[in-house]
């Protein structure tokens, strides 16, 4: 049996100091080939679960043990102990064995009977732990306390809402591939297969449970891919016709430019500045049978790879925070800092400032982010229209993470 505590612990503190989750879990589990699919998924539940839960359970550690430990891993075996305590079917006399052994391990064993007490002593004071942590802001949200303040400042009313919502298992839905057939009859093929799911607007189906991709009907033959409901309003935003010279600008890892291709007859431009994440969107659009002419590219430098012919539609997904999904990746609350909106703010507008002289006249550009911050939405949105005289705000909506979907920022401007 692996230690799947440490694993988890080492990929905690990996986290803590900026490596992103799925990075750090693809690592240890290349350190850990032997792990059986069970520990595969034991280390992933406890990975995200533990990140999730980050800042309850740094509290319920800080009130039982004052000081930071001289040793991180230990303070992380600790963490991921209460999370197995909290949330998983695991015993508790095997949570405690585990981390003691493991604590005996680590620097000299000096920390075993401390390891052993603090566990014991959080079982015994869990209910008291938990009332006190309801009265942290920090705590009892599970989100570090500039993210709440501003979630409070920009969202008065809705600021919990978004907060549950991001603490939240996401949803699985998909987008049914509207030139292999519609959302009611890949119901039914669902039902077919033992599975369930109800039918959202657009073509989208949110399934009753999560499942491996391999389980859905016609997957591997692009009759169905895996996209949140939020990220479909792209396509949906761009108003296609058949014809159309589109631009993806920022395509990885192409779930919206494979939408837009099965939406209607038009030719697509991907870029993408990384040459293996741009792979990824080569992959997703060979599964679904469609074809776009793709470049390893800045899409904030148009000199290197633009031909000069202008684009009837372009998509601006920006980099952004990624604040609206946090619930995919627990992570991103924890590696983001107040500081990086006034970073990303420079590169977002610096994208849409670069692709707009590439848009046709009466064409549009949607500018998207699945942030749900106003810094890098309402607030670049109307710099922007300062800006350029020859572009009018269409409509714009601001998605907030709910059941149905995660967090999503649409503006779509067309040029005069």
């Amino acid at each position: 049996m692996h230690h799947i505590q440490q694993l988890a612990a080492n990929i905690l503190l990996r986290v803590e100091s900026g490596t992103n989750l799925t990075e750090a879990l693809a690592e240890a589990q290349r350190k850990a080939p032997d792990l059986s699919p069970s520990e595969r998924g034991a280390l992933q539940d406890l990975s995200y679960g533990s990140l999730r839960h980050l800042a309850r359970l740094r509290f319920y550690l800080r009130q039982l043990v004052a000081k930071p430990l001289p040793e991180p891993v230990l303070e992380r075996v600790l963490i991921v102990a209460f999370y197995q305590l909290l949330h998983t079917r695991a015993a508790e006399y095997a949570v405690v064995n585990e981390a003691v052994t493991l604590a005996g391990r680590l620097a000299k064993g000096n920390f075993k009977g401390l390891v052993n007490g603090v566990l014991r002593n959080f079982l015994r004071q869990r209910a008291a732990l938990e009332r006190a942590a309801e009265k942290d802001l920090e705590a009892s949200f599970n989100h570090p306390l500039w993210w709440v303040k501003g979630l409070q400042r920009a969202y008065p009313d809705a600021w919990r809402a978004i907060l549950d919502a991001d603490n939240s298992h996401p949803p699985m839905t998909l987008r049914v591939n509207r030139r292999h057939g519609d959302a009611a009859a890949y119901l039914e093929r669902l039902r077919a297969a033992g599975l369930d799911g109800e039918a959202l607007d657009g073509g989208s189906i949110k399934l009753a449970r999560p499942v491996n991709v391999r389980e859905l009907p016609g997957f591997a033959d692009g009759d169905v891919s895996v996209q949140d409901w939020g990220a479909q309003q792209a396509a949906h935003w761009l108003d296609l016709r058949a014809g159309q010279r589109v631009l993806d600008a920022c395509a990885a890892p192409g779930g919206k430019t494979g939408h837009i291709l099965e939406s209607a007859d038009v030719s697509v431009t991907a870029l993408d500045i990384d040459e293996q994440r741009l792979q990824r969107v080569a992959d997703n659009l060979e599964r679904i049978g469609a074809t776009a002419r793709l470049h390893v590219a800045d899409a904030g430098q148009p000199d290197g790879w633009w031909d000069g012919q202008p684009f009837d539609r372009i998509l601006a997904d920006v980099p952004c925070s990624a604040s609206g999904v946090a619930r995919r990746h627990p992570d991103i609350k924890w590696l983001r800092r107040p500081g990086d909106f006034a970073a990303l703010g420079v590169q977002q507008a610096a994208i849409a400032d670069a692709l707009w002289p590439l848009l046709a006249s009466g064409g549009k550009m949607l500018y998207a982010t699945c942030s749900i911050f106003p810094e890098e939405n309402q607030q670049q949105l109307d710099s922007f229209l300062n800006r350029h005289a020859d572009a009018a705000c269409l409509k714009q909506e601001q998605l907030l993470p709910c059941e149905r979907h995660d967090g999503f920022y649409y503006a779509l401007l067309e040029k005069h």
